[in-house]
């Protein structure tokens, strides 16, 4: 897995499944992020070939529920996000999947109170040694890439420190969401507090923040100095961001997107 000038779509709960990754694939995203998946809930699964639409399921043990859904398409550019607050659980969990995905990343920046709650996403920004303990159990262990996904801190020099302390444990890159755990989604993206982690950095960043257009990805690589791009709200509200020619109508992209979501369910229209 290579991050240097690529498109990404961001990891979103409810959102990021197979079929919503491969359209955004489709549509020209190159690495795609699945939903954040609990290291709790994958360590009790089993894994599963459903021949029946050729995917590979990670079914809960006595429930049968699908808690992670791959294929073979998107092997080599999907990319499974989990929340953890333990380096062993985490090793056990990624080496469930590792042979499934192109690489495994830590949500360090969810800020929502389920995550923080249970000492994951954004509470393991204030948990450097943790965050250490993790990300260099996995790298020692691991042989596909291992990244994490974070928040801006307080001040900018606090999330450089961070940030150089995470790229001291090995990892393949990082990406900053340009915003701070208290904003919310209408508070603009501080672009310039992510050139400041670049800047500091010899691994790749992906910056993530107010990316709505095709022409934003451009504007923030030179806002930021990176190459790499994650767009989460923007995919969302119509997943052929990616396309260099433009969003397709809204139509379309609902039309396709129920198209595969029926095809990854073994459903007919």
């Amino acid at each position: 897995m290579e991050y240097e000038n690529k498109l990404v779509l961001a990891p979103m709960v409810r959102i990021g499944t197979l079929p919503f990754r491969l359209l955004a694939a489709e549509y020209g995203a190159d690495i795609t992020y699945g939903e954040e998946i609990i290291d709790h809930k994958l360590v009790k699964c089993d894994r599963r070939l459903n021949e029946k639409i050729g995917s590979i399921d990670f079914v809960e043990k006595g429930t049968g529920s699908v808690v992670f859904r791959t294929c073979d398409e998107e092997k080599d550019r999907v990319v499974f996000q989990m929340g953890t607050s333990d380096a062993v659980r985490a090793l056990m969990a990624a080496q469930m999947v590792c042979k499934d995905v192109a690489a495994v990343d830590i949500n360090m920046g969810c800020p929502k109170s389920f995550s923080v709650s249970g000492g994951m996403g954004a509470a393991l920004l204030t948990k450097p040694d943790l965050i250490h303990d993790i990300l260099t159990t996995l790298r020692r262990n691991m042989s596909i890439p291992v990244t994490c996904k974070i928040r801006l801190l307080k001040s900018s020099q606090d999330t450089v420190e961070l940030a150089r302390r995470i790229e001291k444990t090995g990892v393949s890159a990082l990406a900053v969401h340009g915003r701070k755990v208290p904003d919310r989604p209408r508070d603009p993206a501080k672009w310039s507090e992510i050139a400041d982690v670049v800047a500091s950095l010899s691994i790749p960043v992906i910056a993530n923040g107010d990316v709505f257009e095709y022409d934003d990805f451009q504007r923030i690589k030179v806002a930021t100095g990176t190459s790499s791009v994650m767009v989460a709200r923007g995919a969302l509200w119509n997943a052929s961001i990616f396309c260099p020619k433009g969003k397709l109508p809204w139509e379309d992209v609902k039309r396709e997107y129920v198209r595969k979501a029926a095809l990854w369910r073994g459903e007919e229209l």
